[in-house]
């Protein structure tokens, strides 16, 4: 119901695919974006624990729709400081599935709580 795909001819992208097709008749769910608060409502401590904890909290609400992150076609990443971006990667690639969805990572000045540094939001299809 969908493909991951990388053009001929374009850079190969590190952590993401340049496009995803979405068949029609595919089951769609908009995940809202994810950040590195644990269930107890504990803030994860840095860049990396937050990294996982978001893709935890993510990976719970798809299982909850009956899907998993092999699912997801488009992610958002948002990260408070261009300095974490190496900790970020380092965590959350050995917990996204290859080939990785089509993936837009955008620095912004702050999130929803000062403490937060990481939000993922994305949309899966199956």
């Amino acid at each position: 119901m969908t493909r991951k795909f990388n053009p001929e001819g374009m850079t190969p992208p590190p952590f993401y695919s340049h496009g995803v097709e979405v068949q029609a008749g595919a089951r769609m769910v908009f995940v809202s974006g994810q950040v590195g608060v644990r269930r107890d409502g504990t803030v994860a401590e840095d860049i990396g624990a937050q990294a996982a904890v978001a893709i935890e909290n993510l990976t719970a609400v798809l299982a909850a729709a009956g899907m998993t992150p092999a699912d997801i076609v488009k992610s958002t990443i948002y990260l408070t400081d261009e300095a974490n971006f190496e900790g970020f990667t380092a965590a959350a690639a050995p917990l996204l599935v290859q080939p990785p969805a089509a993936t837009t990572l955008v620095y912004v000045k702050a999130l929803a709580s000062p403490s937060l540094l990481v939000e993922i939001e994305a949309v899966a299809a199956k």
